[in-house]
């Protein structure tokens, strides 16, 4: 079980950890530009992609569970209908993005305070990435059917692709043509489709087979389409509740003004990358646990779990450490504002506690959504994210910023311990 979890695992590591260097890499250039306002404007433009793109995160959730039940039921064809559907969808949703991406920005900037200097330079930020929206979407869906199918090496392929171009384009546009945040984000919008690019390629010579088998009168089947989106209309409300709550913190954080917004956008950095590293055992995840409900195989999906959460304990342990020992170091390459160092060692202590109150939710996220359990996803969420506002609203006044992460510590908290009560189910299912 071992050497199936770390199969899968350690190439979604390694991918997962380059996908926040696209978003560290912005960072760190912009953070030599000498002001923290192009921090903040990065990161509100980050914001709102996240918040938008969350929307149709059930393109690569629904993708994965259905994809690995059908591979572990043998069903090659069922898979082909899979990854057509999902990358069809993905991109008409992306071109509706851009054809809306006016309205997009306008609707975001009423929920978000900053300054004028941010907003001018978040909305140039956004005006440009948008047109990635049909590449980054499509990814979404290459992503979700590659993990159900027991592939997790083409994400990591593509990943890696992506940051490098990300890279040399983006220092090409800032450091050598003068571009500044615009620089930043025709880099990111280049690497984008470089990798809808490279991972359609990939499908291309290794999976062209299944074009044989796909029944085109199948694909727009109302049944089949209705499945799909019931399916996915729980992690979508779901991700609602996620984008919720990401939206208000950083919000929250802008409202206090340029420093506290670049310290809060610094520190969540250290919270993505161990987000990422614990999704690569959460994509393990997904594809074994659909293998194992589409096979029924009980006992496997037992042994999986157990192994799963030794993993993850060892991993919080390990990350803790870390964040203790060298957070303010790596504070230290993404920015040389003193100002904003200086204020974050006063929240850093905070970043301490995410690795063992969050671990629970990543690796029960994995194992619901290759179960297909999209309701038990949104009553974990959907609690947790009421715990969230709750604490916050109580103690905002009397400790300003150190609610707003005390909040979300118990929001990650929460949210696993509701998922470990709601387990049993997943159980019951495959018995």
């Amino acid at each position: 079980m071992n050497k199936k979890i770390l199969n899968l695992a350690l190439p979604s590591i390694i991918s997962n950890i380059t996908v926040p260097l696209l978003g560290l890499v912005d960072v760190a250039i912009v953070g030599h530009l000498g002001s923290a306002a192009y921090i903040g404007a990065i990161a509100v433009g980050g914001m709102f992609f996240n918040m938008i793109y969350w929307m149709f995160a059930f393109l690569r959730m629904g993708t994965s569970g259905l994809a690995s039940q059908a591979y572990g039921r043998r069903d090659l064809k069922e898979s082909s209908l899979v990854f057509v559907r999902s990358v069809g969808m993905a991109v008409g949703l992306g071109f509706l993005l851009i054809l809306f991406q006016s309205l997009i920005l306008h609707g975001a900037f009423l929920f978000v305070r900053t300054t004028e200097e941010i907003k001018e330079l978040a909305g140039l930020y956004f005006r440009i990435c948008i047109w990635g929206a049909p590449a980054v979407l499509g990814l979404y869906s290459y992503a979700g059917w590659y993990v159900g199918m027991q592939n997790s090496r083409f994400p990591m392929y593509i990943a890696i692709a992506q940051n490098v171009v990300n890279i040399f384009s983006s220092l090409c546009f800032v450091f050598l043509f003068k571009m500044g945040v615009a620089g930043v984000a025709l880099g990111t919008l280049v690497a984008q489709y470089a990798g809808f690019l490279f991972a359609t390629l990939l499908w291309y010579v290794y999976y062209c087979r299944l074009w044989r088998l796909l029944d085109f009168k199948k694909v727009m089947e109302r049944n089949a389409l209705k499945s799909f989106f019931l399916l996915n209309r729980d992690i979508f409300f779901r991700t609602l509740c996620l984008v919720a709550v990401t939206t208000y913190f950083t919000s929250q954080g802008a409202g206090r003004g340029e420093v506290i917004l670049a310290v809060n956008a610094l520190l969540m950095q250290l919270f993505t990358m161990f987000s990422y590293v614990m999704d690569g055992f959460a994509y393990a995840a997904e594809a074994l646990t659909g293998r194992y409900v589409g096979a029924k195989n009980l006992n496997g999906f037992k042994r999986l779990v157990r192994v799963l959460f030794a993993w993850g304990a060892g991993l919080s342990l390990l990350f803790t450490v870390l964040y203790i020992t060298g957070g303010k170091s790596f504070l230290a390459l993404l920015t040389n504002e003193e100002m904003v160092l200086n204020a974050a060692t006063r929240y850093a202590f905070w970043t301490w506690c995410i690795p063992l109150a969050g671990m629970a939710a990543f690796l029960w996220d994995g194992i619901y959504i290759g179960a297909t359990a999209s309701r038990q996803m949104l009553y974990s969420m959907l609690i947790a994210s009421i715990c969230f506002f709750v604490v916050y609203m109580s103690l905002r006044a009397l400790i300003g910023n150190h609610a707003l992460w005390l909040a979300f510590i118990v929001y990650l908290l929460s949210r696993g311990m509701v998922q470990t009560c709601l387990a049993p189910g997943i159980f019951r299912r495959i018995s």
